[in-house]
């Protein structure tokens, strides 16, 4: 299956192109050996990683464990809370909270990033469970959102006017009964087919492919196939690894303070 993979890399050195890749870790709060273990992999292999953070959990001492210009920070949500109707999908951008509630939530979480953060926090909303409604979608280049990233193909490249989307395509974890690690033969078959995509013009061939991780639910076969699997890219010539903060450049359009 690693031959399935640097074939599909090869075809893209083959025509001159380049993949460009980017890494997106979620549910970020506080320093962990799980975090200090994340960071120094993108820090040793000089990889940018962006961190989800969670701004109403974030314990104060995250800010020092993030100093690095490797890393940069995304808002996940306000407080990861659920907010779906009885028996509906979680969701906490949208569901049965109050619009109204909940943008000021996403403001006031926003905020906080930007103080703690300062230029390392790229405004971009991650929703937790990779799930947001349209009308929590049009309001956030007014809040001060440059970009929303979620997980799939996009449909896009702005999710609204002036809000760039970036998703993640390849989670290293399954979910249904429990998060665990996907494993080796599967993730790099799916990584092969979904860059094939790009290649193929079956998916935007112009969306960067984004890796995600979720560092507290990491298993060692987990934590062995991430180092595996950032050496092979990082080695391939056809590969660039971009940063949040270079992908979502662009300012948001009519941004204003809430």
């Amino acid at each position: 299956m690693q031959d399935e993979l640097v074939d599909e890399l090869d075809r893209w050195a083959d025509e001159g192109r380049t993949l460009d890749v980017w890494w997106r870790d979620d549910d970020a709060i506080g320093p962990s050996s799980a975090l200090g273990q994340l960071t120094q992999a993108a820090v040793r292999r000089a990889i940018p990683l962006a961190l989800a953070v969670i701004p109403d959990a974030m314990l104060p001492k995250l800010p020092e464990a993030l100093d690095d210009p490797q890393l940069t920070v995304l808002q996940h949500g306000f407080a990861h809370r659920n907010h779906a109707a009885e028996g509906a999908r979680a969701v906490e951008c949208g569901g049965v909270l109050a619009l109204d509630a909940l943008l000021n939530q996403l403001a006031a979480g926003r905020q906080r990033l930007q103080a703690c953060f300062g230029a390392r926090f790229v405004p971009v909303l991650v929703p937790p469970w990779n799930r947001i409604e349209p009308s929590v979608i049009a309001p956030l280049p007014g809040l001060g959102f440059r970009g929303v990233s979620v997980f799939g193909p996009r449909a896009a490249p702005e999710a609204a006017l002036g809000l760039a989307e970036i998703n993640a395509h390849l989670d290293l974890l399954t979910w249904k009964g429990g998060a665990r690690f996907a494993g080796r033969e599967k993730l790099l078959r799916l990584a092969a087919e979904r860059i094939a995509d790009r290649r193929l013009g079956r998916t935007d061939k112009d969306e960067p492919f984004g890796l995600l991780t979720h560092h507290l639910d990491h298993d060692a076969e987990t934590w062995e196939f991430l180092s595996e699997l950032l050496d092979m890219l990082a080695a391939h010539g056809a590969v660039r690894f971009r940063s949040a903060a270079a992908l979502f450049a662009a300012p948001a359009a009519g941004a204003a303070s809430r």
